[in-house]
């Protein structure tokens, strides 16, 4: 019996897995990646020369000076039923301890009308938001009406 010798192939590397292994690799993280894009809302805070800084999760409403209002990062524009419903939604999901203890945190715009703030204090009373709050910048210079820190208010 006569013996059939294989042809000797020459050594190398097969790029053919690695390039399957780079494609699968390539459409995992196009698929896995976020595509929103985080948008800022710029505001300017009125001052207040007794402004304490907040802690713990609040739910942030955002008035802007041309009155579109933004409840948790989402913009609903200057329409007051989607304020309305935003917030209702919201407090929809806070069970009543939660709903007591959640704070909500008013960031209005200096130049914004008084009107589209007092909006946004209806729809938190209509929700059943209790601790309401107006979010300010602390002022560069002291007011002669401001309280020092180390006065009694009894006194």
């Amino acid at each position: 019996m006569a013996r059939v010798r294989a042809a000797r192939r020459e050594p190398g590397i097969e790029i053919t897995p690695l390039i399957d292994v780079v494609f699968l690799l390539l459409i995992f993280f196009m698929v896995s990646s976020n595509f929103v894009q985080n948008r800022v809302i710029h505001v300017s805070l009125p001052e207040s020369d007794s402004a304490l800084a907040g802690s713990g999760e609040i739910l942030q409403i955002t008035v802007t000076a041309a009155g579109d209002y933004w409840v948790a990062g989402q913009d609903l524009g200057r329409d007051i039923e989607s304020l309305v419903v935003a917030v209702d939604d919201y407090a929809r999901v806070l069970t009543v301890d939660q709903l007591a203890a959640q704070s909500v945190e008013i960031r209005a715009d200096a130049n914004a009308t008084h009107q589209s703030v007092i909006r946004v204090f209806d729809a938190c009373a209509s929700a059943g938001f209790v601790q309401v709050s107006l979010a300010t910048a602390m002022s560069a210079q002291t007011s002669e009406f401001a309280p020092s820190q180390n006065s009694d208010p009894n006194q």
